[in-house]
């Protein structure tokens, strides 16, 4: 089968297509036929080894495979295995590459069945590779903070792929939510649903204090701006930190007056299909907006990367692997 790999790190460029083994399903697990996979800044971590220590450790040998999150057709079901889904039906899955299924850049996949959902109904695979490294992501991150509706929530990166959803998805919660944009981006983030929107960038936290004297109940520090955001914290408050796969280490957030810490690590949801179909419902009727970018044949994945690391992609980037 055809997949995009790393067999040394570096840039862009070290991506290659190439024709490596195809993986069957084992007991628990399914197959997927591959349509669509993202790009995501995870994957820039694996390509230039700053995730090596994990990939060393795990089962896993040369060459490695990024990717996050895929859609595509369920054609394989491994025996002993209880699942919602069957041949034929189309799916999304969030997907670990330091696991020994690997990353989602390939035309099959083998996962657990607890890793995959049907993909929302209407959706093109593009569109529905978007929701689950992200949605999920998002949701993490909300679940953490645990607020009450009608709480003020913060969100940096609101533009992004991550911080859209918190968006949406705290607004669905009963959240009030203050977000950062561009000048460019406000019509999209008042789109998405943010009450109040502050302009992006440094000092962000004193324009939020601004508008809220006595500081927000929470912020979700999607763009990773760090102590940056913490003046716009109440006494108390509570600010969650994305972190990437293999970043667990110690926050560089200096928080003082009594304001916590909250860590979202995705992989913590990588079996929770409830919470991924809870999403799926929501892609469906329209309470979370699935947004691509720009797709890329897999065979350009330098291509997407590099567009990856200019900036200022507004959704996300997605590789097909369709047949030809």
């Amino acid at each position: 089968m055809k997949a995009v790999v790393v067999t040394e790190y570096g840039g862009p460029e070290v991506l290659q297509q190439m024709d490596i083994e195809e993986p069957h399903a084992g007991p628990g697990r399914l197959r997927i036929r591959v349509h669509a996979a993202t790009v995501n800044p995870a994957d820039a971590l694996l390509r230039v080894g700053d995730i090596d220590d994990a990939l060393r450790a795990s089962t896993l040998t040369p060459p490695y495979r990024p990717g996050m999150e895929v859609a595509g057709v369920v054609d394989e079901i491994g025996p002993d295995t209880s699942t919602h889904v069957g041949i034929g039906d189309r799916v999304i899955a969030i997907m670990m590459p330091i696991d020994d299924s690997g990353g989602g850049y390939a035309e099959y996949v083998v996962v657990d069945a607890d890793q995959v959902a049907a993909a929302p109904a209407g959706s093109s695979h593009a569109e529905a590779a978007t929701l689950p490294m992200n949605g999920l992501t998002a949701r993490r991150a909300l679940d953490v903070l645990n607020l009450a509706p009608g709480q003020t929530l913060a969100v940096t990166g609101s533009a992004g792929a991550v911080g859209g959803y918190v968006v949406q998805l705290a607004k669905a919660d009963g959240l009030r939510v203050v977000a950062d944009a561009a000048p460019a981006d406000e019509h999209l983030v008042s789109a998405l649903g943010a009450d109040e929107i502050v302009p992006r960038g440094h000092d962000v936290g004193e324009r939020i204090r601004r508008l809220h004297p006595e500081g927000v109940a929470a912020v979700v520090d999607a763009a990773l701006q760090g102590d940056e955001v913490l003046p716009a914290l109440r006494d108390g408050g509570q600010v969650a930190v994305v972190r990437r796969p293999g970043e667990r280490g110690a926050s560089t957030l200096h928080p003082e007056r009594g304001i916590t810490i909250r860590d979202v690590f995705v992989p913590d949801y990588l079996h929770r299909t409830d919470k991924l179909d809870d999403l799926r419902v929501l892609a469906e009727d329209g309470t979370v907006t699935l947004r691509v970018a720009q797709t890329f044949r897999a065979a350009d994945a330098a291509a997407a990367h590099r567009a990856m690391e200019r900036g200022g992609v507004r959704g996300r980037l997605v590789l097909t692997f369709d047949e030809k």
